[in-house]
């Protein structure tokens, strides 16, 4: 189960990556002030699931199985949350 969330994680950090090099793109372009705060979002978002990743192998030991189902429920609406949101932006 925690490889499951590890890559649940990993494929949310793949998709910040993608929302950050978006906005990246815009803020250049433009120079709109609100590029910059979805830059920042994108990069916390970013660290969260490398946070995660981290994590679920450095500390496996550490997690019941019962709170690992919560977790990959919460990543899933994470994954959920950047793909409306990676819709939105294209």
């Amino acid at each position: 189960m925690h490889y499951l969330t590890a890559t649940i994680s990993l494929v949310n950090l793949a998709l910040s990556v993608i929302l950050l090099s978006i906005y990246a793109k815009i803020y250049r372009s433009s120079k709109a002030i609100f590029a910059v705060s979805l830059i920042f979002f994108a990069g916390l978002l970013m660290l969260h699931n490398i946070i995660a990743i981290y994590a679920y192998f450095a500390m496996a030991s550490l997690y019941v199985e019962e709170l690992i189902t919560f977790f990959i429920v919460i990543h899933i609406a994470e994954l959920v949350g950047l793909l409306v949101l990676l819709k939105v932006t294209l």
